[in-house]
């Protein structure tokens, strides 16, 4: 028997685990030294409330589960009897991978007939969120781990993400985004655009002077990129910006149609990254 593991990085919260069948990894954040696990210390996510304390001034940052962390996510499905298989955000984002494998290196020689898949989405937040769904579509259908691997390593390509952040303070200061000190310097009122490329990273594209010019450019990849994009979920994420996710995804429909746009607000921790007021979309497309 089979337990599916995501992260919260991946935007899945506890009912979108219930939907699917999936067991949930918080990926914590910290404010005022006091750190917090999502799903964990709270049941629902108010994305108002968590960014209009951005809004305010605080800036969190976030942290890696830990070992023992990990082994007591892994160790119960595998005392059981259960082979595991986590879908997860990017391992080229993060450290928290590497505590992952030293949990793994304890626990294999106490359960070596388990079995242990993960499959790396290359991404974090919304891409990631449509490849877990669209993975757990094909597992909910009762097709196996394997196949579902099969299929989507091919594809991982195949899906893309941009955004655009409203206040470059969040980022100056992760430094998650390569590109950003180059490309923007001092100017106000820019908002970077910023991708997930082909080795799980964020990169910093270009950027626009104004919201409307950097939801126009978004559309712009839609049409230039966009593989098939009806019949796969179009995803529009964003950090407390309700009236751009509005527009954008009116403008969306108009340029391609009926699209089945599903409306995610991003989880807090890759949201202490990048900020309020931020917008991206994910689509399945021609290449990343």
């Amino acid at each position: 028997m089979w337990t599916f593991f995501t992260d919260s990085d991946t935007d899945f919260n506890l009912e979108t685990c219930k939907e699917y069948g999936f067991k949930l990894i918080s990926m914590p954040y910290s404010v005022d030294a006091k750190t917090v696990y999502p799903y964990v210390d709270f049941q629902t996510f108010d994305s108002k409330t968590f960014y209009d304390m951005l809004r305010s001034g605080v800036l969190p940052t976030t942290s890696a589960v830990s070992v023992e962390q990990y082994k007591e996510y892994f160790e119960p499905e595998f005392a059981a009897g259960n082979d595991i298989f986590y879908i997860h955000f990017s391992e080229a984002m993060t450290m928290t991978f590497g505590n992952m494998r030293k949990a793994l290196e304890e626990l294999r020689p106490k359960y070596p007939e388990r079995r242990f898949v993960e499959f790396d989405t290359k991404g974090i937040t919304i891409i990631s969120y449509l490849m877990v769904k669209e993975m757990a579509d094909d597992l909910k259908a009762g097709m196996s781990v394997d196949d579902v691997v099969a299929k989507y390593e091919p594809e991982v390509n195949h899906y893309t993400q941009y955004f655009f952040a409203d206040d470059l303070k969040f980022f100056r200061r992760s430094g998650r985004v390569g590109g950003i000190a180059a490309t923007m310097g001092g100017l106000i009122g820019v908002r970077p655009i910023i991708y997930m490329n082909e080795e799980g990273k964020m990169v910093s594209i270009g950027k626009e002077k104004g919201r409307i010019k950097a939801m126009e450019r978004l559309v712009s990849y839609v049409e230039e990129k966009g593989d098939d994009i009806m019949n796969h979920r179009f995803i529009i994420g964003h950090t407390d910006a309700p009236e751009m996710v509005e527009e954008l995804a009116a403008r969306l429909r108009e340029k391609f149609g009926d699209l089945n746009i599903e409306i995610v607000p991003t989880n807090p921790t890759a949201g202490s990254h990048c900020g309020p007021n931020g917008v991206g979309i994910a689509f399945h497309s021609k290449e990343r």
